[in-house]
């Protein structure tokens, strides 16, 4: 995995899952095997474990494993796994980018930005999707071509809330039922695995940034996606808009074409094949400015 920080720093990075999902994904005996494992049965399965008060006994290996710094969290006696992995962030960790010309990360997580063509085809990672078939709405799908998919991957030593992006009114939560494979990019590789893992989306309709699709996608161990309002809501940028259960998961975000700049780092980042490390609360993109008119023909 290559990663980009936010001062252009770059780094190479694998991890024993990394070779692990790399094995299991690449065989197709191993990816048959899989299978089984893929549905929501297994996964409410894992849910129940992890909210048992003997899970609790995974967080000290957990902490030590991911060089967690629990000193930047909310004091708490966690009565289960899970209940730790949604452990809160002290807000003083996590400022929000208050200006409303910005768009904000909606998490923490590593960024891939995809310019979205006018027939509605982007890749991920050389992977072909189109709008229509991530939302399953072909009339919504037409307001995003031509503009700029967001995928904010979440690994599992990452902070697991999110919030929305920027002030608005939001509309009913819209859920699409799928499998649960895991969002690691060696997935992506061999399955379109965001047009087939179960995942959530609004839409927020903003003043500056035109109307923003926000889109939580579920990934393997990960059936429960929890967002707090799910009717048509007034919201507030750096407001919780829910948290996702254990394992790696993804945000992506969705703009209109014209309407959000996406900044230039993120941008240089993903043409090169890093993903950008972002904080939930910092700035991704800004309001688009049209060129001044120069008068020439």
């Amino acid at each position: 995995m290559i990663y980009a920080d936010r001062n252009g720093n770059r780094m190479e990075k694998t991890t024993g899952q990394d070779r692990f999902l790399e094995y299991i994904y690449g065989h197709t005996l191993t990816r048959m095997m899989l299978k089984p494992l893929l549905g929501s049965k297994v996964s409410r399965l894992g849910g129940k474990v992890l909210d048992s008060r003997v899970s609790r006994l995974l967080i000290p290996s957990f902490v030590r494993k991911n060089q967690i710094d629990l000193s930047i969290y909310e004091k708490k006696h966690y009565s289960s796994y899970n209940d730790f992995f949604t452990r809160k962030i002290l807000a003083e960790e996590r400022p929000i980018d208050g200006r409303k010309e910005v768009l904000i990360s909606p998490c923490d997580g590593k960024v891939t930005v995809c310019p979205i063509r006018r027939d509605g085809f982007f890749l991920i990672k050389q992977t072909q999707y189109t709008v229509r078939s991530l939302l399953k709405d072909e009339k919504l799908a037409k307001r995003y071509e031509g503009g700029t998919a967001y995928i904010i991957r979440l690994t599992v030593d990452d902070y697991h809330r999110y919030c929305y992006v920027a002030d608005g009114v939001k509309s009913a939560q819209r859920k699409i039922r799928g499998v649960f494979h895991t969002v690691n990019p060696v997935a992506n590789d061999y399955a379109p695995i965001y047009k087939m893992n179960t995942r959530e989306y609004c839409l927020v309709q903003t003043e500056e940034l035109g109307t923003v699709l926000q889109m939580e996608v579920g990934a393997l161990m990960v059936g429960r996606i929890k967002n707090h309002k799910r009717k048509v809501s007034v919201v507030h940028r750096g407001e919780e808009k829910g948290m996702f259960e254990f394992g790696g998961s993804t945000v992506v975000l969705l703009t209109e074409p014209g309407k959000v700049q996406t900044d230039e780092d993120l941008v240089r980042n993903s043409a090169t094949g890093a993903e950008t490390l972002v904080k939930m609360g910092e700035k991704i993109g800004e309001k688009y400015q049209k060129e001044p008119f120069s008068g020439e023909n």
